[in-house]
């Protein structure tokens, strides 16, 4: 299986790192200056679960559509920030032939009817990641806490031959990975929890241990993920019991440094997902008819953000 990444950053990094130090045919799609850092340097990961330095093939956007129609390329991973979701598809266009696979790894949901557009449904893999993991400013990809998986699965149910290639894959590179026949609740059991994790963390501006520490804050995350347990319900993902306790325990940890990749983006002054995860749960719970007041305030708070990072001016 031939694997273009989209970008040679934290997440794409460290998946097609670890893919490539496995002797997989990777390809990793990236801009002139880090074309330049990755032929000095190298892919350098840092983790807990193994250091790498690994030499690995790069191209660039000029060079990609005589690359692909040298040799296709099987599978695309696409690993962008959401906000970045429009220039990436344009940037991997070129690679996406009829018998290439794409597979996002995105936040949230709002991403598949664009790439349906796009590329078509069926070249369109349901995917999703956790890990917690950046970019340094010497190029190499810091990898924060041991939790590094992939999670995949035709969006349709059951199995096929390209999800099993794939996990196949990600065994033979040591990478802890679920293909699951139903995608879709996977994605929703994520979803409902991040979109509160990152609503609760932004909105106070702190962890989740600083959250449930104040009074009234535990009770505060609880009531958030409740308001997306009822969208997830409404759009007929009802999520487990099981997880809903994992969640709840993480949510409502006043030990716990946790805090959302969005709220680290806001700190350092950074555009933010806010539209594709926190907006987007709370336009879905106003659909269902959802009273979601919190999520409301979270964004009507993140919107506040980007408007004063965009220079507009108050009214």
């Amino acid at each position: 299986m031939r694997v273009l990444v989209l970008g040679a950053g934290g997440t794409g990094g460290y998946f097609g790192g670890r893919l490539a130090q496995s002797g997989a045919d990777v390809t990793f799609l990236v801009r002139p200056a880090r074309a330049a850092q990755l032929a000095r340097d190298g892919l350098r990961i840092r983790s807990p679960l193994g250091d790498a330095d690994l030499r690995v093939e790069w191209t660039t956007a000029e060079a990609l559509p005589a690359l692909a129609a040298q040799r296709p390329f099987d599978l695309v991973l696409l690993a962008c920030k959401a906000y970045d979701l429009d220039s990436a598809i344009e940037a991997v266009t070129p690679a996406v032939g009829p018998a290439t696979t794409v597979l996002p790894i995105l936040n949230g949901l709002r991403h598949y009817p664009v790439l349906d557009a796009r590329f078509g449904r069926e070249r369109v893999l349901g995917g999703l990641c956790f890990i917690s993991v950046s970019k340094a400013a010497d190029g190499a990809i810091v990898h924060h806490a041991r939790p590094a998986s992939l999670t995949f699965g035709e969006r349709d149910g059951g199995g096929s031959g390209r999800v099993r290639g794939l996990a196949a894959l990600c065994e033979r590179a040591g990478i802890e990975h679920h293909a699951v026949e139903d995608i879709a609740r996977a994605q929703w059991t994520k979803f409902s929890f991040l979109a509160a994790l990152a609503a609760g963390t932004c909105l106070m501006r702190g962890s989740v241990g600083r959250i449930a520490s104040a009074e009234g804050g535990a009770a505060f995350m609880r009531a958030l993920y409740a308001e997306c347990l009822a969208v997830a319900a409404a759009a007929g993902q009802p999520i487990p019991g099981p997880a809903q306790a994992d969640a709840l325990a993480q949510l409502t940890d006043a030990r716990s440094t946790l805090k959302a990749s969005m709220l680290r983006d806001l700190e350092a002054g950074g555009p933010v997902e806010a539209a594709h995860i926190v907006g987007d749960m709370w336009q879905r719970a106003r659909q269902a008819g959802h009273a979601a007041p919190l999520l409301q305030a979270a964004w009507v708070h993140l919107q506040v953000y980007l408007a004063g990072r965009a220079g507009q001016a108050p009214r």
